[in-house]
């Protein structure tokens, strides 16, 4: 069923009247076709040209990048020796059997704990990633995935020299190596 049209009221075609008044209409220039178009042309200038005795100079060289800054923090020796498990982490935070909130949480502390005792290496068990042919139902791996992460944030941030995967000794791809950075003794005071 189909409504017959809306007609104006008085009053709403006396406000219609100042509307329309108030109005200044938009002039146009007509569009002509593309190919009715007269082509613009194009003027180029004439390079200059160097002169030189019979070579062509060579071409500015770029300028170099600089490096990014290095996330990797150790020397060689240090990944060599953690590469090859020889390096025994002074103490170890195991995150097994936490959720997410408790095992930041723990986290915080071990890694609070760990410089106040002065360690250098800390072994942080995760667990290990799930293997990609796992069907569970649950997820797996999340504290693993949220360590990076919280290590990068962490109020501690600024003492963690670098983080490393665990040689198969030290738990493997079910742990990491937090090495800290050495504490500087401060400076003494003359009294």
């Amino acid at each position: 069923m189909t409504r017959p049209p809306r007609t104006m009221t008085p009053e709403e075609r006396a406000l219609w009247a100042r509307v329309i008044a108030t109005v200044t209409p938009i002039v146009r220039e007509p569009v002509l076709p593309a190919e009715a178009q007269p082509p613009v042309p194009v003027v180029s200038e004439p390079m200059p040209v160097a002169r030189t005795k019979g070579r062509v100079p060579p071409a500015p060289a770029p300028k170099p990048r600089p490096a990014p800054p290095s996330a990797d923090t150790l020397d060689s020796s240090w990944d060599r020796r953690l590469s090859r498990g020889l390096v025994a982490p002074e103490s170890a935070i195991d995150l097994h059997g936490h959720t997410l909130a408790s095992a930041h949480a723990r986290l915080d502390r071990g890694l609070e704990a760990a410089i106040a005792r002065g360690d250098r290496v800390l072994l942080l068990i995760t667990g290990k990633p799930p293997r990609p042919e796992s069907e569970r139902p649950h997820a797996r791996g999340a504290i693993r995935a949220a360590v990076g992460d919280w290590l990068a944030a962490s109020r501690h941030g600024d003492r963690i020299a670098a983080v490393r995967g665990a040689h198969p000794r030290h738990g493997g791809q079910g742990a990491l190596y937090i090495v800290l950075k050495r504490q500087r003794p401060a400076p003494r005071q003359n009294f």
